[in-house]
Parts: structure tokens; C-alpha cells; sequence
């Protein structure tokens, strides 16, 4: 299942915005993080995508989302203007982010490239 994140927990699992310049991830394992809000057609159609891919990969990644109507903050430090907006973000490398309400097996392709999960 995808884990909901607000701003103090983004902070702890994703990355320190407030004390880091430079990208620093925290987590252990790979992560898409979808920016989206509830009031977004589009988000609605990405959100049971990742939620399956969540389930598939458990172990291998981490989904989180990010609320951009209630984490403002959040979204603004990424530059979020569209959403859905989805950051991928490898262990060792930065991250990466692709725009749209993408279709299952091209989030799946760029899981692939990007994150180097199989």
C-alpha cells in the first residue's frame, strides 16, 4: 500500500530539505513518490497503479504520496505546477520526475531504468 506522507515525515524517510542543499535521500530502498490532490482526475486514475505496484515490488520500493493541497510546502520545494507529478528516486543517484497520469507499464519501464527494480 502506498504510505501517506506529510511534511515532518518526508523529512525523516525522503529528505532533509530544511538542513540539505544537496540531494540527500534517506531511504534504504528505491521510491516513487506521487504528488497529487484529491480533487485531481487524473491522480485518481495513477493512484490504484501504484497502489498494485506497491503490493508487487513490497521489499523492493517504496510508494509514498504527497498531498500538495495540504503539504504546500512539499511540492513547492520540488517545483509540483502539474500533478500528477511522480519522483523517482534511485538509493545512489538523483532523482527523477515524470509528468501525467502515465499508464502502468511505462512507470513500470522507468521503475526499470531509473530505480533498477525488477
Amino acid at each position: 500500500m502506498s504510505i501517506q506522507l506529510n511534511a515532518e515525515q518526508f523529512k525523516d524517510r525522503v529528505f532533509d530539505y530544511e538542513n540539505n542543499r544537496e540531494w540527500n535521500y534517506k531511504g534504504d530502498l528505491p521510491a516513487i513518490i506521487d504528488f497529487y490532490a484529491d480533487w485531481c482526475g487524473p491522480c485518481k486514475m495513477v493512484s490504484p497503479i501504484l497502489d498494485d505496484l506497491s503490493k508487487e515490488y513490497e521489499g523492493k520500493m517504496y510508494v509514498y504520496k504527497v498531498n500538495t493541497d495540504e503539504e504546500v510546502e512539499v511540492a513547492s520545494v520540488f517545483g509540483i505546477q502539474s500533478i500528477p507529478s511522480l519522483l523517482f528516486i534511485p538509493v545512489n543517484d538523483e532523482p527523477r520526475m515524470a509528468l501525467g497520469a502515465l499508464p502502468k507499464q511505462q512507470i513500470v519501464k522507468i521503475m526499470n531504468e531509473v530505480l533498477n527494480v525488477q
